[in-house]
C-alpha cells in the first residue's frame, strides 16, 4: 500500500494520465499525442491540458473529425519508429477506424514475420453521461479483445492508470486503452516519477469470503460500494479489479472463487458474448471450478437518452447488492437502500 510521502501525490485521473503523458513526451522524443480535442482549452477532461503549449504544437496537435485517415496516419507513424498516442474522444467512433485497428495495426507484426511493430497507444473514453445515448455511450469491450495483436487494458485508479499508460507507450504493439469519463475526478495516491504496471495483472482491492465480485473499469466503483451495502447484512464481499482484458488475468479470480463458491462479473458493457463470458468459460473449461454465477451489465438494447431509463439500463450498487444477497442467503426478501454514486451526481460532460 502506497504511503504519502514526499514521492507520492493525492491526484486525480485525469491528472495522473498527464503526467504518464508528460514523462513520456520528455523521455521519448518520438512520443506524440493527436486526436480529437488535444489543444482544447480545458485538454479532453484534463488529460492533454497544455501539452501543446509545453511541448510544440508538431507533437501535440488536434486532428479533423475523420478517425480512419487519423488512426492510419498513426499506423503509419508507429511503423515508422515513432510512438503515438491518439487521442478518441468517444470509442464509438473507433467503429469508423476498425479496418485501420483490425486488418492493419493488429496483424502488421504477425504477417511481417516480427519485423515490423506498431507501437500505438489508442486511448479511447467510454461511459455513461448527461445523456449522450445509443451513439455516444458504447462500451465495445469485447470486440477488441477478442482480435490477436491487441491488448486492451480498462484501468481504475488513478495508480494504475498512470503505470499501465507507461507500460503500454513502452509497448512495441497496439494497446486500446480504454477509460470511463467519470473516473477522470477521482483521486489516488500516485508516485510522482516514472513507474510501470504490467498488463495481465488483476488486483484484489478487498478481502471477503463469502462472495466474490469482478468490477471491469467504472463497475469497480459499483462493486465497492455493492461491498458496502452488504456489510449491512454480515456479508463480506471480495472485490476485484480486472484492469486488464487483453491479456486477461485469472488467477485472483480462480483463487477468490475457489474460496467463495460464488461469483458475480459486473460488465461495463452488454454481457452478450462480453468479457463475462469469457471468464466464466476458462474457471469451467481450464481450472474445473464449481460455483455458483451470476453476470450483470447493460441491458441488451442500445444506450438510452434519459436519466430514468439510464437508470435501469446501467448497474447499480442497489442491483449488484440484491444479486450477491439473493446469492448467498437463498432469500429475497432484500431491497438494498440506495447510493448516491458521486461521480454520476457531479459528471457535467467535457465542455
Amino acid at each position: 500500500m502506497l504511503q504519502k510521502n514526499k514521492f507520492v501525490n493525492n491526484i486525480t485521473y485525469a491528472d495522473a494520465i498527464l503526467s504518464a503523458t508528460k514523462i513520456m513526451l520528455k523521455k521519448n522524443k518520438d512520443v506524440f499525442v493527436f486526436g480529437q480535442g488535444v489543444d482544447d482549452p480545458k485538454g479532453h477532461y484534463g488529460t492533454t491540458l497544455n501539452l501543446h503549449k509545453d511541448f510544440g504544437e508538431d507533437r501535440c496537435f488536434d486532428t479533423p473529425i475523420c478517425e480512419e485517415s487519423m488512426t492510419g496516419v498513426g499506423i503509419g507513424a508507429a511503423i515508422a519508429g515513432m510512438s503515438p498516442i491518439l487521442v478518441h474522444q468517444r470509442m464509438d467512433f473507433l467503429m469508423l477506424a476498425m479496418n485501420q485497428i483490425v486488418n492493419m495495426a493488429s496483424k502488421i507484426h504477425y504477417i511481417s514475420d516480427g519485423k515490423l511493430c506498431v507501437p500505438i497507444v489508442v486511448r479511447a473514453c467510454i461511459g455513461r453521461s448527461w445523456g449522450q445515448g445509443a451513439q455516444h455511450s458504447q462500451s465495445l469491450l469485447s470486440t477488441f479483445a477478442h482480435i490477436p495483436g491487441l491488448k486492451v487494458i480498462a484501468p481504475t485508479t488513478p495508480h494504475d492508470v498512470k503505470g499501465t499508460l507507461i507500460t503500454a507507450i513502452e509497448d512495441r504493439n497496439p494497446v486500446i486503452f480504454i477509460e470511463h469519463r467519470m473516473l477522470y475526478k477521482n483521486k489516488g495516491l500516485v508516485p510522482k516519477g516514472y513507474y510501470k504496471v504490467g498488463f495481465g495483472k488483476s488486483r484484489t482491492l478487498s478481502k471477503g469470503c463469502d462472495i466474490t465480485l469482478v468490477g471491469i473499469s467504472f463497475t469497480v466503483i459499483d462493486c465497492i460500494n455493492a461491498k458496502k451495502l452488504l456489510q449491512e447484512k454480515s456479508i463480506k464481499a471480495e472485490v476485484i479489479d480486472l484492469l486488464s482484458i487483453q491479456p486477461l488475468d485469472m488467477s485472483k479470480i480462480v483463487s477468490s472463487v475457489k474460496k467463495t463458491k460464488k461469483l458475480v462479473i459486473v460488465e461495463n458493457d452488454w454481457i452478450n458474448c462480453g468479457v463475462s463470458s469469457e471468464i466464466i468459460s476458462r474457471l469451467i473449461e481450464t481450472y474445473n471450478v464449481k460455483f455458483e454465477v451470476k453476470r450483470i451489465g447493460y441491458l441488451f438494447t442500445p444506450c438510452p437518452t434519459t436519466s430514468a431509463l439510464e437508470e435501469s439500463f446501467y448497474p447499480s450498487p442497489e442491483k449488484i447488492a440484491k444479486v450477491s444477497y439473493e446469492m448467498v442467503t437463498k432469500k429475497k426478501n432484500w431491497k438494498p437502500r440506495k447510493i448516491k454514486t458521486k461521480e454520476i451526481e457531479e459528471f457535467k460532460g467535457p465542455f
